[in-house]
């Protein structure tokens, strides 16, 4: 159960936009929360990492990449999406490994979705480097809807401790977001984030709400 107050959410959340709406930027602001974990060491007690998908996509421009069999590469194109997103085993076998090209490729979309035939090729035909971004791809089953795959990547965030780090973040909503719509994304972040600690609340510090470059909001803790 969470333990954030409603009142303190809504204020919060109310802040950032205002914040964003006195001091525009040229760019549409992600809103993210902060988290500080207390109670945990990260040398001795198991990391944790987790997806989730979220009611509404929180990021506005997120770009996902088709690694496609002959299929999958129709069904892209018949669906408008861009040429430029669609990738064919043919087109991975044209880095030829190059850590250089391999990490460009990366780096070009924020998450990727493949055939399920082309999965377990990937590692040999491009090396690990899908895997080292945290961008490896998710499966394309034959009989999935493409459209319908985007739009779960889109709205999916995940969560992870990094190193030796007691703290981190994610996104939750854009500054072009409705009110309720942000509010709905955190409820269901966090309590999927506190579900992945050993002692769920006990381990949460300080929870913190802030767009791109906006000020931070407390939503929990001290």
């Amino acid at each position: 159960m969470s333990k954030l107050s409603n009142d303190i959410v809504i204020e919060a959340v109310q802040s950032v936009l205002k914040a964003a709406q006195e001091k525009k930027r040229g760019f549409c602001e992600t809103i993210e929360l902060q988290v500080a974990l207390k109670n945990f060491d990260p040398s001795k007690d198991k990391k944790f990492s987790g997806s989730v998908r979220l009611p509404v996509a929180p990021r506005k421009k997120f770009t996902v990449c088709i690694i496609g069999d002959a299929k999958h590469i129709g069904d892209a194109k018949t669906a408008g999406i861009a040429v430029e997103s669609i990738q064919s085993e043919d087109d991975l076998k044209k880095l030829k490994k190059d850590k250089k090209l391999v990490k460009k490729f990366a780096a070009s979309h924020d998450s990727f979705l493949a055939s399920a035939s082309l999965i377990r090729k990937i590692p040999r035909l491009i090396g690990p480097g899908l895997n080292k971004a945290g961008k490896f791809p998710a499966p394309l089953g034959a009989n999935d809807n493409i459209m319908e795959k985007i739009a779960q990547q889109k709205a999916t965030v995940k969560m992870a401790l990094k190193g030796k780090n007691t703290s981190f973040g994610f996104a939750v909503g854009n500054v072009e977001m409705t009110e309720a719509d942000i509010i709905a994304n955190i409820n269901v972040a966090v309590n999927f984030f506190v579900g992945l600690l050993t002692k769920n609340w006990q381990q949460v510090k300080r929870i913190y709400i802030k767009s791109s470059m906006g000020p931070c909001f407390r939503l929990y803790g001290f």
